[in-house]
This record gives structure tokens, sequence and C-alpha cells, in this order.
């Protein structure tokens, strides 16, 4: 039984887990996305298999790493002096910061527009310090908000460097190199071994009770980096290697990735495969987002200076006819006809159109209603570009080898599930702090400046991320996809390891990511 102190502020309690629900269901439906969008619009992943997959490492990460022993209050973004004495007020300022932020998520996750779910926490504590009264701490310093809103300008700065000179290292060594299949071969090793370096370093440092990276030390670092680089790179060469020239050289779509581990056996004229599959299907997708429905006309998709993509083709046929499916340059298993797409079928024509007719009480419409509700969310098309000028935009990509842009399929995986899970381990703070502050004050009858995180708050924040992103994540998807840039593994690989690389390298050495990682590391003072 609670103190009678907070008792009667049972209703706060309630308020609060209520709107704790909502913001983690939201935070999954908008910053998942971050992690997968690239993949999904690349074609290097489905929906349906995004929504496993991010359920899966977004619960790995808030439970497997998300489990600390937390600050709760202490050094936040707001002073908790002016709650001295009084746990009510507080239980009430952070059940109105956990509000603030469900409703502007579900907002904006509503509306397609992503947004930080950072920015959004931090915005509703400044705003319960404005309206308490509690000093907000503007002062340069660790956590503060100064530091966090610096962070916001200069980590995506530092990112999208990051993400430029590793795109420009593949671009040149690979993708517009004479013979560039030949020149991913013989790459692809040290990428995928160089991948798995950096990755290991980032969970390493990421793991809420490690040590920071100067803590750490250098020697631990490129001790961890050396050995699993090459680690790797003579598992790519004995398993990968094998396995890419039984699949892109011989083009043997029997061949799948659960075959990799039989390695050098793949060369065999007749190796033996496990489940195999369809010998006539693709060995290879297209990977890359086409601007053409199924029913558009060349003549009825002019780009924002008028040309249609026929005249685009006319003008450079080389870029254009990748996406008008043209793809005679590479040979390929059985396609489409050329200039169509297969047309993608919705859930509402999948699930409730076929049975409209029947009465509302059949069970088959029951059925189609249950597996809507179900599946609404992972097969809508998040893909296809919605306008004639962002067909004709994207018309002037370069397009790349097929079979070289599968390659770099396997890294961009590996570096989105390496980001959900940090973003499991890390962001689930930003839903579950304010909430726990209110629960633990609740139970406590008291302010209390530390306890430790009980680890089901960690299980249900972990559920309830990966249930945001399965029902209402392709909101997200639409936009954070093909409509920044045209995506394609090598892009993709290039923006998430980017991305990881940032987080490895700048934590605290660099005053606007300290405070960017701080703020997510330590929940504002309210977690970790």
């Amino acid at each position: 039984m609670p103190p009678a102190v907070t008792a009667k502020y049972d209703w706060i309690l309630a308020i609060t887990t209520i709107a704790f629900v909502f913001s983690a269901f939201g935070n999954g439906a908008n910053d998942v996305a971050n992690s997968y969008a690239t993949s999904v619009a690349a074609q290097t992943l489905t929906m349906p298999q995004v929504g496993v997959l991010a359920t899966i490492t977004e619960f790995v990460g808030a439970v497997g790493l998300g489990a600390r022993v937390t600050s709760t209050i202490k050094n936040g973004i707001i002073s908790i002096d002016r709650f001295e004495g009084n746990p009510g007020a507080l239980m009430l300022a952070m059940g109105c910061a956990e509000v603030g932020s469900a409703s502007w998520l579900m907002l904006a996750t509503g509306l397609g527009m992503p947004v930080s779910t950072t920015q959004t926490v931090v915005g509703a504590l400044i705003g319960v310090g404005f309206a308490s009264g509690s000093p907000v701490k503007w002062a340069w310093e660790s956590g503060s908000v100064s530091q966090v809103a610096a962070s916001w300008a200069i980590a995506p700065l530092i990112a999208a460097g990051f993400s430029a000179i590793i795109f420009g290292s593949v671009k040149y060594s690979v993708l517009e190199r004479k013979d560039s299949f030949k020149w991913a071969m013989r790459l692809i090793p040290y990428y995928l071994a160089l991948t798995a370096a950096i990755l290991a370093l980032f969970i390493v440092v990421e793991t809420p009770t490690a040590p920071s990276l100067e803590e750490f030390g250098a020697g631990k670092a490129v001790g961890i980096i050396l050995g699993v680089f090459f680690g790797v790179l003579a598992i790519s060469y004995i398993f990968f290697i094998p396995y890419f020239k039984r699949r892109l050289v011989m083009k043997d779509a029997r061949v799948k990735v659960w075959h990799i581990p039989l390695g050098p056996l793949l060369l065999r004229d007749n190796p033996p495969l496990y489940f195999p599959g369809n010998p006539d299907g693709q060995y290879i997708g297209e990977y890359q987002a086409e601007g053409k429905s199924f029913n558009d006309s060349p003549e009825a998709s002019p780009d924002v200076r008028g040309n249609s993509p026929a005249s685009l083709m006319e003008q450079n046929p080389e870029k254009v006819a990748p996406i008008l499916g043209d793809s005679s340059s590479v040979e390929k298993g059985p396609q489409q006809p050329s200039g169509m797409r297969r047309r993608h079928i919705g859930p509402h024509e999948r699930f409730l159109e076929p049975n409209k007719d029947l009465s509302i009480a059949h069970p088959q419409r029951l059925w189609g209603y249950v597996k809507f509700l179900l599946l609404q969310g992972v097969t809508r098309d998040v893909i296809t570009h919605d306008t004639a000028a962002m067909r004709a935009i994207h018309a002037r990509a370069n397009k790349y080898d097929p079979r070289v842009e599968h390659l770099w399929t396997y890294c961009q995986v590996a570096s989105a599930m390496m980001m959900s899970i940090a973003h499991g381990s890390n962001d689930v703070a930003n839903a579950v702090g304010p909430w726990a502050a209110v629960y633990q004050t609740y139970q406590a009858g008291e302010i209390a400046t530390t306890s430790p995180t009980p680890v089901w708050f960690l299980v249900v924040a972990g559920f309830l991320l990966g249930a945001g992103f399965w029902f209402y994540g392709y909101k997200i998807m639409r936009a954070m996809g093909n409509k920044i840039t045209q995506m394609s593994p090598s892009r993709g690989f290039a923006v998430e390891l980017g991305a990881a690389v940032t987080v490895v390298g700048f934590p605290r050495g660099l005053p606007g990511v300290q405070g960017w990682l701080n703020m997510r590391d330590h929940g504002f003072g309210l977690l970790g």
C-alpha cells in the first residue's frame, strides 16, 4: 500500500499511466522509422519484415540494454527544489509532462510529421518548469537545455559528413568504376568487416552500464575494432563470398540467406541445399524505388519543368530506364512487363473488400476485420512516389547495378538493427522517465533521488515501442524514405553507418552531442 501522503493522488498515477502507453506507442511509431526507413525505401526489407524485426530489436534494446540504476530526478532539465516536501506536486508536474509529450507525439505521427521524441519530452519538461516556477537549467553544463539544443544542430551535421564520406568511398571505389560488380566482390568483405567492427564498438559503448569512450580507453577500443574486423573478414571469405558467387554469379535463385553457413559447399555443382527457394524465381531484387504505378503512363507524369518521363528517357535513357522498368542492362529473373510495376494492394482492398457483401456477423467478414486491424500497419504502400514531380526528380538519380546493390543489403540491415537496439535501450527513457518518477514517488511517499528501474517497466515499454511501429509506423516511413532522397542499399548503408559512427565517436567529446546523448542516457535526470 502506498503511504497516505500520496495515496490520494492515485488518479494522477492512473492518468500518467494512460499517457505513458500513448507516449511509448507514439515513440515507436515515430522514432523507430529512423532506424528502418532507409531499408524499406531501398526495398531491402518489406514492411512486414521490418515490423517483426523492429518489434524484436526494440524489445531487446529496452529490456536487455535498458535496465540500469537510475537517477530519478537528480541533475535533470528542471530543478526539483521547488517540489521538496510536496510529492503530490511533483507527481502532477511529471504527469503533465507525460500527457503533453504523448499528445504531441500522437498528433505529429497522425499527420505524418517526423519529430524527435527526445525534443518532445525536453519541451514538456521545460513547460512544466515554467508553470511550476521551478528553475530551468539553461547554463552550459552536462545535460542542460543549452547543450541539448546545441546538439540538435551539431549532431545531424556530423552524421551528414560521415555519411557523405562513407557513400563517397563506396561510390568511387565500386559503384562508378568500370566492371563495378567485380570490384564489389573484391571489396565487400572489407566493408562487412568494417561495419561489424564499428557496430561492435557501438554496442559496447552504448551499453548503459558501460564507461564513456574516454574512460574505456583507446587501447581497448582499437582492440575491439581490429579483433572484430579480422574475425568478420575471415568469415566473409569463408561463408559470404561463396554465397554471393552462387547467388549472383551462378544466378541460382534456390540459394537463400539461410544457406550462408554452407560456405564452400555452395561452390559445388549440386550443393546440399536445405529448404531451397524457387528455382524459377528472381535471384536478385530491384532495390530502387519505382516511380511508376501500375496505371501510370509516361505522358501522364510530367516533372516540375513540364518534362514527362518519356522525354526524360530521351534525354538520359541510362538513368531513367530502370525506373520505367527497362532493366535489360542487368540480367535478372522474371520481370514485370516493361514500363509497369505490380500494383500494390492496400489493406482495405486486401482484407475488407472481398467480404463487403457478406453479413456483418458472418465469420469470414469478422475474420477480415481482425486481419485488417492486426496487419493494416505493415501492408500499406510506403515506397511509391506519390507525385509526378517526385517521380521525375528521382528519375534523375544514378541507378547502379542491382547485383552490386544487393551486396550492400547485408551491411544495411545489420546497421539498421543495431540502431534500433540502441534506440530501444536509450529512447525508452523518453516515455518511461516521467511515468517512473510518478510511480516511484507514489510508492515511496517522498521524492527519491535514486531508485532502481524495475525490469517490468522496460518490458512494457519495449513491447509498446514495437507495437507502435507495427500499427502506426507506416505514416512516418512514407516521409523518412524516398521523400527525402532516393534510396538504395548502398545509400541506406551510408546513412545508417554514418549515424552509428556519430554516436560512437562523439558521445561525450563534443559538447552538443554530449548533451544529446546525456539527455538520452540520463533521461533528463528521470531515468538513467
